[in-house]
């Protein structure tokens, strides 16, 4: 039964067995955090960036509903996110509710077991809240039991909100309240877990490591520093930059230690440890003395939060089956108005004559667009389409096509082959910031379908107008505004920018993860495998906007498709004098890296700059021109034999230019648009139309073939009107003095034949 599979799994171990599996495993897992790897700074200096870090660090809410209190803690204290410097959009539904009496979350207000009314708990955004998967729920269980010695939540529903982080980041949410922080640490490619405020004080009623007692004292502690005279017990099991239980008194809550346990012990060796006993290492005592003023004495940990609040946690404890009965109507109700939109667009008259797909992907949310598409359509029919890019995971692909055999629904799969691995030499790994992947391996295939190549011959004139745009076929999708904030504003319906003859419809785009989730488990349908093994989204499996966390599960799951992955990029990454540390933290997955991870490499020691070679000139158009995300339209290329040194002197023809060389990165911004060229060859242009994208793209191509073929002969230098180009040691050299007259380039004899040098470049840019 699906209901029951769902929280089947070691987790249901008693505390005793867990207890023991930790006791062996507890030393192995201390080296290993212990180690200090090559490139990487000490414990002490990570725990120096672990608090700085959190005194950057802002609230979640960032307007006034996030100040609003979930439970005893305010969310002000539960510090996970920093600013941005944009303003990004808000959610208004950022809560759900909780029945306190059953101990039940509720998508609805009312409590479908009480009938009473739940409390609202405010979520950081994008508030996708879900429920914990059996591997999530063993790694949160390993997490507690190495740190603390101990599991309290035992069988209790856990439910987990996606925060903004370094990868993979969630809110543990227990009881009606944030229990912590189960994150994905790239520094140590590992999980680690930080208690909040009631957290903490649960833990501390069982548990047995990582616990300092400080001497009762009238100094304020939150947020301070914390000196060895004040510290009275110091759990022997600390490294440094561990979240530590703190008790002061009859205060107690948590904070982050400076130092290991070892090394407190080595500070004060005339002061007796004693042994718990579990396999924790000793707890060294210290005699009361008078502690030193904050300016002097060792720093030892610093406090994050103490009250004298108490937090116990809820006597019931009811499973899955009685969730989903609890929110049962408002169940029904989502279910209704979804059914009633695919209706309602599908039966307008303009559109009774098309094609009905499904845009079945095997993951939850078209799992779920499915089953209410069959309710919705029984009178019409419909095919479900699945875009097999070729780097599906095994299990998605059968499952795939397994559920639409059992559901008895017809499938058009739509398959890639090996194009990913054909083009991959030419452009390299894809990068969340350079996606050629998608428009070669998805984009193709959908038009595939749109124009009756595939296996689905559709009308053309026969379609009807929408926006200026033939509407082929309808399509159902899955999407919701809750994943990210990038889908925030989607609505019912849309015209697809890639695939213009195709309108999208989109009924679940109000759902939250959880409303999905307790929708599959009260209909009982079969899932993907893949949510129970680590995976929050089932997409290509060497997808660069994949998690790092559920990039390691590959390796595990799947070991010779990453062994097939891991060394085209070790041999990519060598090839650029990269080292193999770039290629594990997973750097390759940008090719302008976000502030976040340039910080990482910083503390990690790791070079982020390639190292250029020369090459035979090549251009090569990634899928022609396409609408981006953020507006406007962009076209991306891979370039080979041009030195990103070399354009950086030159390209001064097309607008200002900023060399970032530390970043391996050029920007031209052009009244046009902006050029975006990296050090592994990667070319991005950009601008607000299709036709200024084009004419830019083209010009930019124009002056890197000119680069590339000069011969030296001096044209364009007599050319130049205000003297802003020589030739240095047979390269031309354009300075900040040129007024971009364009003399230069109408002189140039290579440019009279670009045409040749480059042939079929509108074909490539498909215009």
């Amino acid at each position: 039964m699906i209901l029951n599979h769902f929280f089947e799994s070691p987790v249901r171990a008693s505390m005793q067995q867990k207890k023991e599996k930790y006791q062996t495993s507890n030393s192995q897992k201390q080296k290993r955090n212990g180690s200090n790897r090559k490139g990487q700074q000490p414990r002490e200096k990570r725990a120096e960036h672990k608090v700085r870090d959190f005194k950057e660090k802002v609230s979640p809410g960032r307007n006034a509903s996030h100040k609003r209190s979930s439970g005893p803690e305010k969310r002000s204290d539960m510090a996970f996110s920093k600013k941005k410097p944009y303003t990004r959009f808000e959610y208004e539904d950022d809560y759900i509710y909780w029945c306190r009496k059953c101990n039940l979350p509720l998508t609805g207000e009312e409590c479908g077991g009480c009938g009473g009314k739940g409390e609202i708990l405010h979520l950081t955004q994008p508030a996708d809240v879900r429920l914990c998967s059996p591997y999530e729920r063993e790694v949160l269980t390993e997490q507690l039991l190495s740190a603390f010695g101990c599991d309290p939540l035992g069988d209790r529903l856990v439910l987990l909100n996606k925060i903004p982080g370094e990868d993979k980041t969630d809110e543990v949410l227990v009881d009606g309240f944030i229990f912590g922080v189960l994150r994905f640490e790239l520094s140590e490619m590992d999980y680690s877990f930080e208690p909040s405020l009631q957290g903490a004080k649960i833990l501390l009623k069982s548990a047995e490591g990582r616990k300092v007692k400080l001497k009762k004292t009238n100094r304020h502690l939150n947020g301070k520093n914390v000196e060895a005279g004040l510290i009275e017990s110091f759990a022997g099991n600390i490294k440094a930059g561990d979240f530590v239980l703190v008790t002061a008194g009859n205060l107690s809550g948590y904070g982050v230690s400076y130092i290991d346990g070892t090394d407190f012990a080595a500070r004060n060796p005339e002061k007796p440890g004693t042994s718990s006993g579990t396999g924790v290492q000793p707890e060294v005592r210290v005699k009361a003395e008078p502690a030193p003023s904050p300016e002097t004495g060792t720093k030892i940990l610093r406090v994050r939060k103490v009250d004298n609040s108490e937090v116990f946690l809820h006597p019931k404890t009811p499973d899955l089956r009685v969730c989903i009965e609890a929110n049962k109507k408002h169940l029904q109700a989502l279910g209704k108005n979804a059914i009633n939109t695919i209706r309602g667009i599908v039966s307008r008259n303009e559109y009774r004559e098309l094609p009905v797909y499904v845009s079945f992907s095997g993951g939850k949310d078209s799992l779920v667009v499915l089953d209410l598409t069959r309710a919705a359509l029984k009178q019409r029919e419909f095919k479900a389409f699945f875009l097999n890019t070729g780097i599906e995971f095994p299990e998605t692909v059968k499952f795939a096509r397994d559920l639409c055999r059992e559901m008895k629904v017809p499938l058009e799969e739509m398959s890639s082959g090996s194009a990913f691995w054909e083009q991959v030499e030419k452009f390299g790994p894809p990068a969340k910031d350079f996606r050629w992947c998608c428009k070669v391996c998805k984009l193709a295939s959908a038009g595939d379908l749109e124009t009756g190549k595939g296996a689905c011959a559709l009308p053309g004139e026969e379609g009807r107008q929408k926006n200026g745009n033939t509407i082929a076929y309808l399509t159902i999708d899955g999407k919701r505004k809750h994943e990210s904030f990038s889908r925030a504003r989607i609505a019912a319906s849309e015209t697809n920018p890639f695939v213009p003859a195709q309108l999208n419809i989109f009924p679940i785009r109000d759902w939250r993860a959880l409303e999905v989730w307790l929708y599959i488990h009260w209909r009982g349908l079969s899932y993907n495998p893949l949510y129970d093994q680590g995976f929050e989204r089932v997409g290509c499996w060497l997808c660069p906007s994949a998690l790092a966390a559920e990039y390691s599960r590959v390796k595990v799951l799947h070991p010779e498709m990453h062994a097939r992955w891991n060394t085209f990029l070790l041999e990519w990454a060598k090839k650029r004098r990269l080292s193999e540390k770039f290629v594990e933290h997973g750097f390759w997955r940008w090719k302008e890296l976000p502030p976040k991870m340039l910080k990482l490499a910083e503390e990690l020691g790791i070079s982020v700059l390639a190292e250029e070679k020369a090459e035979t000139f090549e251009i090569e158009v990634v899928g022609g021109i396409s609408p981006c995300k953020a507006g406007g339209f962009s076209v991306e290329a891979g370039v080979k034999g041009i030195r990103e040194k070399e354009a950086a002197d030159f390209i001064n023809m097309l607008g200002k230019t900023v060399y970032a060389e530390e970043l391996g990165m050029l920007l031209v911004r052009t009244k046009n648009g902006t050029v975006k060229f990296f050090s592994n060859g990667n070319l991005l242009v950009s601008s607000e139309t299709k036709e200024k994208a084009v004419n830019l793209f083209k010009e930019t191509a124009k002056q890197f073939v000119r680069l590339s073929r000069c011969t030296g002969c001096g044209i364009c230098e007599k050319a130049c009107p205000v003297d802003a180009i020589t030739i240095k040691e047979g390269k031309p050299h354009v300075s900040e003095a040129c007024i971009r007259c364009g003399k230069c380039t109408d002189s140039c004899v290579v440019t009279r034949y670009f045409e040749k040098i480059v042939p079929g470049l509108d074909e490539k840019l498909k215009v």
